[in-house]
């Protein structure tokens, strides 16, 4: 593989993710794809508009942005693997017009819907007509692009609704009728239009817009030539090219899947080459991907939701996620390390590697971009000036060099593709409306919560782990948003009534959500890098699940210790840090099974050890930590240099 081999392009990234992520969409050619890119294309100019004149009033913008999603999911998206995918069916085109039939309604209305008495002021017949086609059509939507798990999860929240009243125990409530429901969840903010959708209505869209930009301009190319720059001489360097690489585009793509299917075809064969096994390569892309979902400054789709449920700017959230970013990566990196010191990997060959300064002269202007974001955030600007501007900026510094200048044609592609990478997320958004409404409506929430506590007995560490299967078990197949939407309003007032900080209560359930898809049995990112590099998917999501070790352990960390997420004093952020980075080194080092030398059996429990007193928030149990940790490193340094090869054998079984 040379060099050029490495350039990415916005043909390949398309192939690449299409061929990974399966073919839902139907190819559409001639006057009607002509169409449908031309909606896209409004779509993407309706959220510029807005974000430049400012948002429409709430339930507008909402369900402009919803209609939009729809039609385009009912133009795109096959009913069944089986269907057809060359053209539009008759009754995709009778749901296409009843979406615009029934949200121009909502859009042409929202004043007036928004002005009126909820519960006291009687639904027409009309209005509930218009409900019922919207539910039906969401539902739909849901099914054919979020996926069947979370439509269960949403019919089986709306059946809750309607019947939840005939429930034994704890779980009834008193009952509502048809209006009352469709009165809560779509002519209210609290249901359908509530702050998801908002979110996705102005601060996601953009931001996906952003990373489409950047795609088209070729900034895969500098990021990725930059990765293999500064990591590819080192031993393992396909590796920690990975493992840079998808950090900076997973941050931007706000997608574990999309983000595996884009640097996969290139990072996966990368690693086999050089002596790393399959599973293993396929492993670091899938994880290394997940985690670009925590990496400030733009981070997944949900943390702009977390800002609003929070009420508080979202660089906050940014700089909350930017340790325990830190930890999870580093913990990565060690074990990638040790395995390439393990397994005798040196880096990569001197010609297949390009000069940092080379790179950084023919693409450091789009650093630019995220440069704008960053400051802008800081100084105060919304998230959706921070995306346009941050948009402006891509256009420009792109037009330095006529090899990355963006010609009308180009743009129009980046706002096609921007429209078509935001419906999950709507659709998404939109659909957790109803569980949210349901949630609201009846108080299941807050008797979730109380159930949660009884059976942990007010226990903090119980309820953490209780809240952490939830997670990954809401998350199995699910994205990340519908997975950290869904546990909201069920699992985190558990939590900030057993004391948890609200900020450090919300990054629990948002990693554990992202985590879901490198989890066994259903690992989204795992399957998708297994199916690049040609591996089990099963022990490719086992290998994953290692790899992402620190991912498991971080979150327990900065509820216990929140000084991880910036909340007390310069020093103790200090001191915590410095002992969470050697615990997580420590923590490679035992699952490794590798430091100076291979590790006995005992060495690699005492490190294990060691990293679980290290990474506790309290000075005792770290210094007591560090000593086992400084033990094992006499030992491996100076007592017992050689291991004898049946000893090795045992280790390598483990």
């Amino acid at each position: 593989m040379s060099q050029k081999e490495l350039n990415l392009d916005v043909k390949d990234m398309d192939e690449a993710q299409s061929e990974v992520l399966g073919n839902k969409q139907r190819t559409l050619v001639g006057v009607t794809g002509k169409v449908v890119s031309f909606l896209a294309i409004l779509m993407s100019l309706f959220h510029l508009y807005t974000a430049f004149f400012g948002v429409f009033e709430s339930i507008a913008q909402r369900s402009i942005h919803l209609a939009f999603a729809l039609v385009l999911v009912f133009a795109l998206y096959r009913p069944t693997k089986n269907q057809e995918g060359k053209r539009i069916p008759w009754y995709d085109i009778v749901a296409i017009l009843l979406v615009l039939g029934s949200f121009q309604y909502f859009a042409l209305n929202a004043i007036d819907i928004s002005a009126r008495l909820t519960y006291v002021t009687p639904l027409s017949t009309l209005e509930i007509v218009i409900g019922v086609i919207a539910s039906i059509l969401l539902i739909e939507a849901t099914r054919r692009v979020v996926g069947r798990a979370f439509t269960i999860i949403v019919l089986a929240f709306l059946g809750y609704g309607f019947f939840g009243q005939y429930l034994p125990g704890g779980l009834e409530h008193r009952g509502f009728d048809l209006m009352w429901i469709l009165d809560h969840l779509f002519y209210s903010t609290m249901g359908v239009f509530s702050t998801p959708l908002g979110v996705s209505a102005t601060f996601i869209f953009l931001f996906i817009l952003f990373g489409k930009f950047l795609e088209v301009s070729g900034a895969g190319n500098f990021f990725i030539n930059l990765s293999v720059g500064l990591m590819g001489k080192y031993r393992g360097g396909p590796a920690k090219t990975a493992v840079a690489g998808s950090a900076i585009l997973g941050t931007i793509s706000g997608s574990a899947v999309a983000n595996t299917a884009t640097t996969g075809p290139f990072t996966i064969p990368l690693m086999k080459r050089t002596g790393y096994k399959g599973t293993f390569a396929a492993a670091v892309e899938a994880v290394s991907s997940a985690g670009g979902q925590i990496i400030p400054p733009i981070m997944g789709a949900a943390a702009f939701i977390i800002a609003s449920y929070l009420g508080v700017p979202y660089i906050e959230v940014a700089i909350a996620a930017i340790i325990p970013a830190i930890l999870y990566y580093v913990c990565v990196y060690f074990q990638v390390d040790l395995r390439a010191k393990k397994d005798g990997l040196d880096g990569m060959p001197k010609e297949m590697i390009p000069k940092v300064k080379t790179v950084l002269e023919e693409g450091g202007m789009f650093s630019l971009p995220l440069l704008i974001i960053v400051i802008m955030l800081v100084m105060g600007y919304s998230p959706m000036r921070a995306a346009l501007f941050a948009i402006a900026s891509v256009i420009v510094v792109a037009a330095f060099k006529a090899a990355t200048r963006l010609s009308f044609g180009t743009m129009f592609k980046a706002l096609d593709l921007g429209a078509r990478a935001a419906l999950e997320t709507a659709i998404a958004c939109a659909s957790a409306g109803f569980i949210i409404g349901v949630i609201s409506m009846t108080g299941i929430g807050l008797q979730f919560s109380s159930m949660i506590l009884a059976i942990s007995g007010d226990s903090l560490f119980i309820t953490l782990l209780l809240t952490m299967v939830a997670s990954l078990l809401l998350g199995l197949g699910l994205p990340t948003v519908a997975a950290y939407i869904v546990q909201v309003p069920l699992t985190i007032p558990a939590l900030v009534q057993l004391g948890v900080e609200p900020m450090a209560a919300h990054l629990f359930v948002f990693y554990f959500a992202i985590l879901s898809a490198i989890t066994p049995p259903v690992a989204l990112a795992s399957f998708a890098a297994s199916g690049i590099a040609n591996t089990n998917p099963l022990q490719t999501s086992l290998v994953a699940l290692r790899l992402g070790i620190a991912g498991f352990i971080v979150p327990f960390m900065f509820v216990y210790g929140p000084s991880l997420i910036w909340i007390g004093t310069p020093g103790e952020v200090v001191i915590t840090l410095t002992t969470a980075l050697v615990g997580v080194f420590a923590l490679s080092a035992a699952i490794e099974g590798w430091w100076l030398r291979g590790t006995y059996w005992y060495e690699r429990i005492a490190l294990f050890v060691a990293a679980i007193m290290l990474v506790v928030p309290d000075f005792l149990v770290s210094l007591a930590g560090f000593a086992i940790f400084a033990i094992v490193f006499v030992l491996q340094k100076w007592v017992m240099p050689k291991k004898n090869h049946s000893e090795h054998q045992y280790n390598e079984a483990l």
